[in-house]
Formats: C-alpha cells, structure tokens, sequence
C-alpha cells in the first residue's frame, strides 16, 4: 500500500488488501487514544457496578439430587461441586449420532478457552461441563478436542436443569451449595457465555475487530469470517463457504496432530 493510501485510509490498488487506518503522529495518535480511554474506563467501572448487582440477586433452590452421568456412573448434581462452595457449570449443545464436524461451533469455541481451573478452585469454585448429550459419546469428543476438565451428561435431567430455559441451546450457569442443599445464583446464554471466551476480548483490541459482518468497522475492513468455523485449518483458514460448512475452528489443529475424530465409539 503507498503512503498516500495508508495516510487516507484506503483500499491499496490490488484491491486484496485490507483498508488501514489513518497513519498520524504519535501525539494525534495518544491524543485519540486518551479520549478511548475515557470510555474504556467508564465501560469497566459499569462492568464492576453489574458485577456488584450480580451478588445482590435472589437465589433459587434446585433439586440437589438431580442425576448425571460421569466416568464412574450415575451421580447427583450436589456431587459436581467436588466438596467446593460453588459451581459453574457450562451446558454444552449436543447433536446426538452426528459426527465431530457437526457438532456445535460455538460451544468448542468457548470451551477451548477454558485451561487453568485452579485460580477457580483457590476461590472454592468448581467448573465443569454439563453436556446435553449421553455421556459416552460426548466425552469422545471432549478427549478429541484434549480437554480436561470435568465432564458430565445432563441429558436425563436438563428439562429440570434448565426450568423456563431453552433446552438445546447453551447455558452458563453459577450454583451456591449450602451443605447438602443447592441454589442457582445465576445464568446466561449466547453472547453471555464470551465471559469464558479470551480469544475475542483480544480480537476486539485489534484494529480488524472480529472480522465479523455485523460489527461496526469502517467500509474496506476485513468482514468476510463467520464466528467459529472455517473450510479448512492454517495457514489460510478460509471462511466457510456455506453455513454450516467446514468444522469448528479448533478442531483443524487436533486433527492435524492425529487425532481421531470418532465419536461412534467402534473399534
């Protein structure tokens, strides 16, 4: 791209280059960086008011014995916290009998991100997953993708799990134990559940953003990716041609480590 081209903001000639900002000076840039900042901090004040309000909501008691299915067999919802105060516990989408490729994007997206549980446990809080398909065949594909963390079946009792909510689609929920007794404090659901997600909360400091078609970037900005999947994994991770095409994202880098990716369980 020419210097006249970056200076204005515009498509370079080929027109296969993203448009870039306005190149200035480093105190016109710090200058609009200052008033950013302004917002940034009145953005995360707000955040810890919500929070703040967050703790003051009512709770409402669930049944503490509600059943799920572990690599041990039955158990109940109160043994999910592992002996600890709290629970958070992420109801993952499932397509029963359809293969890896199609299972739900979103819900690999943000479970990849979860890794270091202790900073959770220093605070008395478990995390695990409470998948909304059988067990068997879900936790082959928690060992496909290599995550760790604590993996349940709900299916047998999510219509009481998820009460009033949408059975089928994604859920965050947060649980207080007092002693043998449980009550949910909390929930969330579709973009909510970015609380568990880093990857986006660093695309969105960048200058493309999410490169996503519904965000407010300026005319020329990359907008072309869909949120989680692609047609194929590096170098060129190209956007899906037809939705629901491709596979999720993090699947691409599992696959060429060798992974298997069946979920039927047969030899």
């Amino acid at each position: 791209m020419t210097d006249e081209a970056a200076n204005r903001g515009g498509r370079a000639a080929s027109g296969n280059v993203p448009s870039m900002p306005q190149a200035v000076d480093r105190a016109t840039f710090q200058a609009e960086l200052d008033k950013l900042r302004v917002r940034e901090k009145a953005h995360t004040r707000e955040g810890d008011a919500i929070a703040a309000a967050r703790r003051r909501l009512p709770m409402v008691e669930v049944d503490a014995s509600l059943e799920l299915i572990g690599p041990d067999g039955r158990l109940t919802l109160l043994d999910a916290f592992d002996g600890r105060r709290q629970l958070i516990a992420y109801y993952f989408m499932w397509y029963q009998g359809r293969p890896a490729a199609e299972q739900c994007e979103g819900c690999t997206r943000v479970t990849t991100q979860v890794g270091e549980l202790s900073y959770l446990h220093s605070r008395d809080i478990t995390y695990a997953v409470l998948c909304q398909g059988p067990y068997d065949e879900s936790v082959r594909y928690r060992d496909f993708m290599g995550w760790t963390m604590p993996w349940y079946s709900a299916q047998g009792s999510i219509d009481a799990l998820l009460a009033g909510r949408q059975v089928g689609l994604f859920h965050l929920v947060c649980y207080l134990r007092d002693g043998d007794r449980v009550f949910e404090t909390y929930w969330t659901t579709r973009r909510g559940a970015e609380a568990l997600d880093n990857s986006y909360a660093l695309m969105d400091l960048t200058v493309y953003g999410r490169q996503e078609p519904w965000e407010d970037s300026l005319p020329g900005w990359p907008q072309e990716r869909t949120n989680t999947r692609t047609d194929a994994g590096p170098p060129d991770w190209p956007p899906v041609s037809a939705w629901p095409g491709g596979r999720p994202i993090a699947q691409w880098p599992r696959l060429q480590a060798g992974r298997s990716d069946d979920l039927s369980g047969r030899p």
